[in-house]
């Protein structure tokens, strides 16, 4: 398929799977905590319109947390088909780990989802509310579990091998808290908190733009605004410290992040640039000097590695690591900066009639979940060759398949899951393109439009 061999097909595979998938806990994560805090408001003042919305925003959560279940089983299976000596060699590590996933947070979120969805009517509105806290709590506690695994893959720690090679836990703790951890777990949330602000946030800016006077728009677009004034600046400090903690434990990746072929003292910071491998530089490049030494070290001519200080073989892709990394670090900034605009326009008493400030927001609607995808590619693309950093090369890591099989099944996730979450995101659109109403219904009473397209057991509640 395209010249590929089988090792660069299952790589692929898993990164589309992947892509596909993580877009869905991440709105989840946010979405969740959002329903929790919406109804934790409507007990507290009795605001009619915090019911309306967490009612309103109900709905599009029950669908993608749903697509995340869906599109999360897959890859399970590719770590036993695709990635078999992957699974041998680290499964006595990372096989506990997903195991506490699902016993403790997935299990969590599914026993009390339900009463989420359908049971606030049924089960008196400060046990609902409790539910809902538990759903918010169970996504945070899988978000925890998953970084932690996938942060022990990027910074392994607290295992021993034995004679084939295997990865045998010896201190829990350190796995579990391995040392890229409490930074990676923390800037993930906030990632995932500042996707689903300037979704809200565009929601209730579209809504804005056709009816100025809608209450329940503008409490989730001012809502929206207040998490990423607060959220985005947050971001960029724990994004310091992740690249803080990159530089000690994987300096390969910082190298390529930045562009330098070469070691420094007082590097500058390349904003554009176009790598050139062969001969070892970045050609056309616009920098600012000792800028990069500075965010890296805190010190003004402080010293950054080169690749040049590492083997070919032992580099991670340049070309992909610096544009995708400029991606995240640009729309971080343009979302920091649209969250301070909306500060000075909320103190000019204008938040709501701005507008080019609510088209704005509408045009920023996906930019949590690009920068969540360029983080995404940033971080993994970057512990490349390995799947275990220093540890167990990714080309040893493949299950010895054939190339046609794992084309053929490509071709088949790619057809499949652009028509089922094709559909979803469909769903979910149409349900945001309907603007809040007072007395919003709940999931069990989807807008006659949105029903009409589903199947008739999923509305059975009807």
């Amino acid at each position: 398929m395209f010249g590929l061999d089988a090792f660069h097909l299952a790589r692929v595979q898993f990164a589309f799977t992947v892509m596909a998938h993580i877009i869905f806990p991440a709105l989840s994560i946010g979405l969740a905590s959002y329903l929790a805090v919406l109804e934790g408001m409507w007990l507290k003042t009795g605001s009619r319109v915090y019911l309306d919305l967490f009612k309103y925003w109900l709905k599009p959560f029950s669908l993608v947390f749903g697509m995340g279940v869906v599109s999360g089983l897959v890859m399970s299976y590719q770590f036993g088909t695709n990635w078999s000596v992957f699974a041998d060699k680290a499964g006595p590590v990372i096989g506990p780990l997903m195991g506490y996933e699902v016993l403790s947070a997935f299990f969590l979120e599914a026993g009390f989802l339900g009463v989420m969805l359908f049971g606030q009517e049924k089960v008196g509105p400060t046990l609902h509310f409790i539910a809902t806290c538990v759903v918010a709590f169970g996504t945070l506690l899988s978000a925890f579990w998953i970084l932690s695994v996938n942060s022990w893959m990027q910074t392994p720690a607290g295992f021993t091998l034995d004679a084939d090679g295997r990865m045998l836990p010896a201190d829990w703790l350190a796995i579990i808290f391995n040392p890229s951890f409490p930074v990676r777990f923390p800037h993930m949330v906030l990632a995932s908190y500042l996707s689903v602000a300037f979704v809200v946030g565009a929601t209730g800016a579209w809504h804005l733009l056709h009816d100025r006077r809608n209450e329940a728009a503008r409490t989730m677009f001012s809502m929206a605004m207040w998490m990423a004034a607060l959220a985005a600046p947050a971001q960029i400090l724990v994004g310091d410290a992740h690249g803080l903690n990159t530089l000690q434990h994987q300096p390969a990746k910082i190298a390529a992040m930045e562009g330098h072929y070469q070691p420094q003292d007082g590097a500058a910071l390349i904003l554009f640039g176009i790598p050139n491998n062969a001969a070892g530089r970045m050609d056309d490049e616009i920098a600012i000097p000792h800028l990069s030494g500075l965010i890296l070290t805190h010190s003004w001519s402080g010293h950054t590695p080169g690749l040049s200080d590492f083997k070919p073989e032992d580099r991670p892709p340049v070309e992909i690591l610096f544009w995708s990394f400029r991606l995240m670090v640009g729309l971080g900034t343009a979302m920091a900066a649209l969250g301070l605009a909306s500060l000075w326009l909320r103190w000019k008493r204008r938040l709501y009639d701005h507008t080019l400030l609510l088209r704005a927001s509408v045009l920023m609607a996906p930019s949590g979940l690009i920068a969540l995808l360029a983080g995404w590619v940033t971080t993994e693309v970057g512990r490349q060759p390995y799947t275990v950093y220093g540890v167990l090369r990714t080309a040893q890591s493949v299950s010895p398949i054939g190339a046609p099989g794992l084309g053929v099944s490509l071709a088949a996730f790619v057809v499949v899951y652009l028509l089922v979450f094709g559909a979803g995101v469909g769903l979910v659109l149409r349900l945001l393109a309907d603007p809040p109403t007072p007395g919003e219904q709940g999931p069990s009473k989807l807008p006659q439009r949105v029903a009409g397209l589903m199947p008739g057991p999923v509305i059975a509640g009807e």
